[in-house]
């Protein structure tokens, strides 16, 4: 029988209000519980992705940080990142910090803070540079999409993009086209091989004219709400290939809409001495806390 006393938070991240985003479970790793453990909870928890809060360093503001899906451990993932900083700020620091860092297995991730009151605003995550890996073929992509060569923007890539997680940047001509796609089973059986990739599909015609982007990730049997790692390499893609006319960008990215949990991302990238910036950043929400036992 396992015993734990960690106290948890659940939270919604990149959202505009509760309810809505992508949702999380924070631990503070409290009783030093293994890695067969953390993913049990995980599991439990049976949201995409839970952390575990395993190290505190409170002269540096770093904090050590291990990610899991139900599955899995992750180097890194973009909404876990800005839940747990906002978990950290609230509830262990508990006074206002302009940036705290997590450090994770991908390396160390520092997150600045923005303020409305006592209560975190946007939250800031700094990406590692962009790296491109290989480009696809238009043909071949269409039809494990099931949809017409003509439906894919082909004056950009398909490309695989990492800022820590590989991700496969598929570009959609209309919003139509983006929310007709039902599944990327076949793509992503396709996409495994040499490395492991996920499909990111994008179109830049948003619903909310306030926006600049529509994306959707359609992951193995679920879709994600927000997907902020992702959303990272598309922030990259987007300024290397001046998707939209410059070389410096500060957007809005819509998400999640065709399952009902809205999500909104904030996307700032330029490219200096032949690197890109990335930063990504958005709004979290805290929904419940308690005791696993």
């Amino acid at each position: 029988m396992i015993y734990l006393t960690n106290s948890f938070y659940l939270v919604d991240v990149f959202a505009e209000d509760k309810l809505q985003g992508n949702q999380l479970a924070v631990f503070l790793n409290e009783t030093d519980v293994s890695a067969e453990t953390m993913q049990k909870i995980a599991l439990e928890m049976n949201f995409s992705e839970t952390t575990f809060i395993t190290g505190i360093d409170l002269i540096n503001n770093v904090f050590k940080v291990r990610i899991f899906t139900t599955t899995s451990e992750l180097p890194f993932a973009g909404h876990p990142t800005l839940g747990t900083a906002f978990i950290i700020q609230q509830s262990i620091l508990k006074k206002k910090v302009p940036e705290l860092t997590l450090d994770l297995k991908a390396g160390k991730i520092p997150v600045k803070i923005t303020y409305g009151g006592d209560i975190p605003d946007v939250l800031w995550m700094k990406q590692l540079n962009p790296q491109f890996g290989p480009i696809h073929d238009f043909q071949k992509i269409a039809d494990l999409l099931g949809i017409r060569l003509e439906d894919i923007d082909t004056r950009l890539p398909v490309q695989d993009v990492s800022t820590g997680v590989w991700f496969t940047m598929i570009p959609i001509k209309t919003r139509q086209i983006l929310s007709s796609i039902r599944s990327t089973s076949k793509l992503l059986n396709y996409l495994r091989e040499p490395e492991a990739r996920t499909p990111f599909i994008f179109c830049t015609d948003p619903i909310d004219p306030r926006n600049q982007v529509k994306v959707r990730l359609i992951g193995a049997g679920r879709e994600d709400p927000a997907t902020g790692s992702a959303n990272g390499c598309l922030a990259g893609y987007l300024v290397k290939y001046r998707v939209l006319g410059t070389s410096k960008i500060d957007i809005r990215v819509e998400q999640g809409i065709e399952i009902n949990r809205p999500s909104l991302l904030y996307l700032k990238a330029e490219e200096k001495d032949s690197e890109i910036d990335v930063k990504v950043g958005g709004k979290v929400f805290m929904i419940a806390k308690g005791e696993l036992l």
